[in-house]
């Protein structure tokens, strides 16, 4: 499942970068209720050096979920909040990181897993076979535009919950990139929508429906 806030006019962030807060207090609080509800919460390295998030449930009641970190580098900073103490946390990476800061996380604690590589940095794919047998079944996916684009062009997304606040910024990071679709009838579309008002703003959920060939 990915999900992700926007603006109206499809930014995640101004040019500079700046994304607190794009979403209502109310739209956070239904977030969190969603990461509660999943095995584990992902990001990829780009969300980890913009944003630092703890990737933790606080607003409600109920458990953390396994965090999840896709990192082809190892770039991930020693001080990342996602490394802190509490729930798990499993960094995806590639042959690419040095085999030496692998162990150095290993010997924190954390969990390292090498995948093949793949476009945009890491083979996605393999990274979630590898999680299912770790006994990690339903991923939430956070972001960011990296992540996110790279999972819809792979056709990875089985549903999506996007959060539209009622604001304007013009030029800033769009919400999802580049898919390749260059015609209407290549689309993905969101089938069975469900439309929400939470706080200010509105949600919309339904499961993606990828067109053949």
């Amino acid at each position: 499942m990915l999900k992700y806030a926007q603006t109206v006019d499809g930014r995640t962030a101004t040019s500079t970068g700046d994304s607190r807060w794009i979403s209502s207090v109310e739209e956070r609080t239904l977030s969190h209720s969603i990461r509660a509800s999943c095995d584990a919460v992902a990001v990829g390295i780009g969300t980890v050096l913009a944003d630092d998030p703890e990737l933790t449930v606080r607003l409600v009641s109920g458990p953390s979920p396994v965090r999840v970190v896709f990192d082809s580098r190892l770039s991930i900073p020693d001080g990342a909040r996602v490394l802190a103490g509490g729930p798990t946390t499993h960094v995806f990476t590639t042959e690419r990181s040095e085999a030496g800061r692998r162990r150095a996380l290993v010997e924190r604690g954390v969990g390292v897993h090498v995948v093949p590589e793949g476009p945009g940095g890491l083979d996605l794919g393999a990274a979630l076979h590898e999680m299912r047998a770790l006994g990690l079944a339903a991923l939430l996916v956070e972001g960011g535009a990296r992540i996110a684009t790279s999972m819809l062009a792979a056709r990875l997304v089985h549903r999506v919950i996007v959060s539209i606040a009622p604001t304007l910024l013009g030029t800033g990071r769009n919400a999802v990139g580049d898919l390749g679709i260059d015609r209407i009838g290549a689309a993905i579309h969101v089938e069975r929508p469900m439309v929400r008002i939470v706080g200010s703003d509105v949600v919309v959920a339904g499961d993606l429906s990828h067109p053949v060939g």
